[in-house]
């Protein structure tokens, strides 16, 4: 069973780079350019882990992660914050605002790697 994953980060060389973080791993990975997509994808399909920029036009990462969790099948969800701000500022409103947990960008490979491991795990138990 294939693990199902949606970035949604609005720099393509951005989101490129987690895809090739990410291949060892062989998720199957959807993308979203902003919030608004990543909202519409999420509707459409479920995910089982989704990993979410913080600032991008038309809807930020909070306003998505809200209206996210404000969804059934995405209540109890992995859903990872990434932002190039200070986590020590960023991420208790992340938590507040429905993150499992917050990842600082520039990522480490393999500290990302490790995470989404593990949510994988948890997302199939």
């Amino acid at each position: 069973m294939s693990i199902s994953m949606l970035i949604v980060e609005d720099k393509d060389n951005t989101l490129q780079a987690i895809r090739r973080m990410l291949e060892p791993l062989k998720l199957d990975i959807q993308t979203a350019q902003d919030g608004l997509d990543g909202l519409s994808k999420a509707k459409k399909d479920y995910y089982d882990i989704i990993l979410i920029d913080h600032k991008m036009p038309v809807m930020d990462g909070f306003s998505l992660l809200k209206n996210l969790r404000e969804l059934e099948n995405y209540r109890n969800a992995p859903l990872l914050f990434m932002s190039t701000d200070s986590l020590v500022e960023v991420e208790p409103k992340a938590l507040a605002a429905g993150a499992t947990q917050c990842l600082s960008k520039p990522l480490d490979a393999e500290y990302l790697v490790d995470s989404v491991q593990n949510w994988s795990a948890k997302a199939v138990a």
